[in-house]
């Protein structure tokens, strides 16, 4: 069991940068895969990122390889995305979730409330 809590989001100007949070408030946080999904008003959601439990294995959406990096604190109970090289198309809210080591978004069962990103260009 494990409850959510993303943060981070906010504007940025297209090139800068973000790095968003999730903090985990169960104590089996280090049992579960994680991952970065984002959502557009209207859109299904679309995969980011997702690691896995020990943090040595990492999948990138082809959207973000090379730009965004997705890491965890095990002992901190953190989930973190860093966005370089923001560009306007990544705008959206983004979901931190917890579940398998995954692409697939029905494979998560916990989930945070979201944090909004807006890229101006």
């Amino acid at each position: 069991q494990v409850q959510l809590v993303e943060s981070g989001g906010g504007l940025v100007q297209t090139g800068g940068s973000l790095t968003l949070s999730c903090a985990a408030s169960g104590r089996t946080f280090s049992s579960y895969g994680m991952a970065w999904f984002r959502q557009c008003p209207g859109q299904e959601r679309e995969f980011v990122a997702t690691i896995s439990r020990s943090g040595g294995q990492t999948t990138y959406a082809a959207s973000v390889k090379d730009r965004f990096t997705i890491s965890r604190d095990n002992t901190k109970n953190i989930l973190y995305l860093q966005m370089n090289s923001l560009k306007p198309e990544d705008a959206a809210v983004y979901y931190c979730a917890a579940g398998l080591y995954s692409t697939d978004y029905k494979k998560y069962s916990a989930w945070g409330q979201g944090t909004q990103v807006t890229v101006s260009s």
